[in-house]
């Protein structure tokens, strides 16, 4: 049988990324042409409130997980102690700019997101 089984999205949406300036230039243009801004958005640090205070170590500890990899085998990998990537990635530790290219180079990703 040769339904369709997805619905096309009736609305479209723009995101914008960039300087807080920029942003709100745009967004004023941006309802001068007749575009309403969305109200049933939740900004991302109120779902997880660590953004605002350990985002390199959330994002350390995201990276982790998606590649599948033990706080153990990055210790291997990278030669910082187990309990220290533990640290850093519960914000008790920040990650200095040696150690963050260190995970980056085991992860595989640009060192300036843990920093």
């Amino acid at each position: 049988m040769l339904v369709r089984t997805k619905k096309r999205h009736t609305e479209e949406s723009v995101r914008f990324i960039g300087p807080p300036a920029a942003i709100k230039r745009l967004r004023e243009l941006a309802r001068k042409t007749g575009a309403v801004e969305a109200s049933d958005t939740i900004p991302a640090s109120e779902v997880t409130p660590e953004l605002d205070s350990n985002p390199g170590g959330l994002y350390l500890k995201g990276i982790r997980y998606r590649d599948d990899i033990t706080q153990e085998q990055l210790s291997r990998l990278t030669g910082i102690h187990r309990r220290h990537i533990s640290e850093m990635e519960n914000g008790k530790r920040p990650i200095g700019k040696e150690s963050a290219r260190k995970l980056a180079a085991a992860l595989h990703c640009d060192y300036r997101r843990f920093l």
